[in-house]
């Protein structure tokens, strides 16, 4: 196995539309002997997508925790383990004004959205099939000015833009999130969606648990630091 910070910007495994580096790509590179552990996917047109090492995934503008398989035996190890959803995955994020809850969980199913097609949505409406979608929140600090908060998110399942969905159904989407609040400005400097994957416990082949914890890149540091200045709490 072998985990990674993942920069924002960075794609985890190509989309067919687009030519661009990509984890997967750098894995494959980087590990030989393991470019062939993981599964492929078929797109529509035909198109054979290979994703070598890949056992689950974040978003492009997300940083943080991603964890690879460099043998058949640790990939059947995470798939089952994410499958039976016994990996505690944690991120931090930023989301617009001031949830007055301390904890909660969101437990809202997950389908398409009607507005647009690469969106998903929690909200009333979504058509096609909704799946079911819990996550856990815990605050960690709210600004003075109530314009944003510091939450601590543990979603149980894993649907494409969980986090982003979930928080957006709450009317407090995720800050710089240019797909489900392109009309909010960007807050504490951020020019990217203001989510981290912070830290993700597992077992190993040998059924060790693990917990490692990403540290944050600069953009998010540069975010605390105004954060100290002005909080609630």
């Amino acid at each position: 196995m072998l985990v990674v910070n993942k920069p924002a910007g960075l794609v985890v495994h190509p989309d067919g539309r687009t030519v661009e580096p990509s984890v997967s790509e750098w894995f494959a590179q980087t590990y030989p002997d393991s470019k062939e552990v993981g599964e492929s996917i078929e797109k529509t047109s035909g198109e054979i997508i290979e994703r070598a090492g890949i056992v689950h995934r974040i978003d492009r503008d997300t940083s943080g925790i991603l964890l690879l398989a460099k043998t058949k035996e640790g990939y059947e190890c995470l798939k089952d383990q994410f499958k039976n959803r016994q990996i505690e995955k944690i991120y931090q994020v930023f989301v617009y004004g001031n949830i007055k809850e301390d904890r909660g969980t969101i437990n809202l199913p997950i389908g398409r959205s009607t507005s647009n097609f690469k969106q998903w949505s929690a909200e009333k409406g979504a058509r096609g099939e909704k799946r079911e979608a819990i996550t856990y929140f815990q605050i960690l600090k709210r600004a003075s000015d109530k314009s944003w908060s510091f939450v601590e998110a543990k979603p149980k399942t894993g649907r494409t833009h969980q986090i982003r969905v979930h928080f957006k159904a709450i009317q407090h989407p995720v800050v710089s999130d240019k797909l489900y609040a392109p009309k909010k400005k960007g807050l504490l400097g951020f020019k990217r969606l203001a989510l981290h994957a912070r830290s993700i416990t597992f077992n190993t082949v040998f059924g060790k648990p693990m917990t490692i914890e990403a540290p944050y890149p600069e953009d998010f540091q540069h975010a605390m630091d105004i954060m100290d200045k002005n909080v609630l709490n």
